[in-house]
């Protein structure tokens, strides 16, 4: 049994492997800056894992999405399409292009960025002129998409590749949530022109703060590392070819990176496992509907997330709230960032599914290391709450 005063969080890192043997060896050997042996290895590591050419690691997934939309040549007034449900950061990063989001809705099975709708508003709602796809709305290009795998599970890749394909689109993997996840397959975030990483404090693996792009184009690769280090030219002298950006990741960070990769497959099976276990006992609930796994998918499940029937339990936040009082940390599914007051001028194309999710969603506690007493004890709570 659990201690039940004992706080639940929602998700925190673990932390057991060579993570202070790493650190420790930055601190002997004075390499804790943006300079050091861990941040080559990290790059190259997480290269590999994914069975990328390239990896550039940076301070931040957000550092990392601007980045790699600089590199698709995102620029003033262009417009890229993106899910509104999602976190702000991935609309973020388009504005500090200059650029605008147009957003689209969400699928109903994989709540991830609906590839039937992008494809209705790129035929019925633009046009090419000039070699440039244009949004007859706004008169501004159409530039990139950048789906994003949404908690964990993979977007329909090959439904936007298509789409690449067919319109002078650049296509960029929001990954940020779903490292180690699959699509038919193959690894999230090496299918388009690059696919960005986030390793914040709640992510499958930390650098406490962090991110990378990575990328199989080899031009794509040079640019992204001029932006992230200053656009320095010459290593003789302090010449610098463009407007860049201090966005390097430190040694520390990267060591910690390393350490974390290095259990990444047991990561992903500790969160499949709470998955499993938390699909099982909520199914005899009524009115909880749970984000299923498609056929083609391998999902991290860096959240785990359901919805309830505000018929039978209310709303989602009142749930929330009374686990909160219980010491569960459950979380609301992201707010819809077409309704968010910086964002509400901007276009949003049929975006209906994204609100109901929102307004039924939730995610429960799904800590790496959270324990199977920990994850009866939710399970106890909706039971009795229902």
């Amino acid at each position: 049994m659990t201690d039940p005063d004992e706080s639940i969080p929602n998700a925190v890192p673990y932390l057991a492997g060579k993570e202070w043997e790493y650190l420790k060896e930055c601190l002997d050997t004075n390499w804790v800056s943006s300079i050091g042996p861990f941040v080559d290895r990290f790059e190259r590591d997480m290269a590999t894992y994914l069975n990328a050419k390239h990896g550039i690691a940076v301070v931040t997934g957000t550092a990392a999405l601007h980045v790699a939309l600089l590199a698709a040549d995102v620029g003033p007034d262009d417009e890229v399409l993106v899910p509104s449900l999602t976190f702000v950061a991935t609309a973020n990063a388009i504005r500090y292009c200059g650029a605008w989001p147009v957003f689209m809705d969400s699928d109903a099975k994989t709540w991830t960025m609906d590839a039937t709708k992008t494809s209705e508003f790129l035929a019925r709602e633009c046009e090419l002129r000039r070699g440039a796809l244009v949004n007859r709305a706004t008169g501004r290009r159409v530039k990139a998409m950048l789906p994003v795998h949404l908690y964990g599970h993979p977007a329909d890749l090959d439904a936007f590749l298509d789409l690449a394909k067919r319109y002078p689109l650049a296509l960029i993997e929001d990954a940020t949530e779903s490292l180690g996840s699959r699509y038919k397959g193959r690894r999230v975030g090496v299918s388009g022109l690059a696919g960005c990483l986030s390793f914040n404090g709640n992510k499958i693996i930390t650098t406490g703060g962090g991110g990378m792009v990575v990328t199989n184009d080899d031009q794509t690769a040079r640019r992204l590392r001029s932006l992230t280090t200053q656009s320095r030219a010459d290593l003789a002298e302090w010449i610098h070819d463009a407007v860049g950006f201090n966005y390097r990741l430190t040694n520390l960070q990267a060591a910690l990176g390393v350490a974390q990769l290095e259990q990444l497959d047991r990561f992903v099976e500790a969160k499949r496992a709470t998955a499993e276990a938390y699909t099982q006992a909520l199914a005899g609930l009524p009115g909880v509907e749970v984000c299923t796994e498609q056929p083609w998918a391998v999902s991290n499940f860096w959240m785990y997330s359901i919805l309830l029937d505000p018929a039978i339990w209310g709303s989602a936040r009142k749930v929330i709230d009374a686990a909160s009082a219980a010491r569960i940390q459950c979380r609301p599914l992201f707010y819809p960032i077409h309704r968010q007051p910086p964002y509400q001028s901007c276009p949003a194309y049929r975006v209906e599914v994204a609100d109901r999710l929102h307004a039924r969603g939730l995610s429960l506690p799904c800590s790496v290391g959270i324990t199977p007493a920990q994850r009866d004890r939710v399970i106890q709570f909706l039971s009795h709450l229902k």
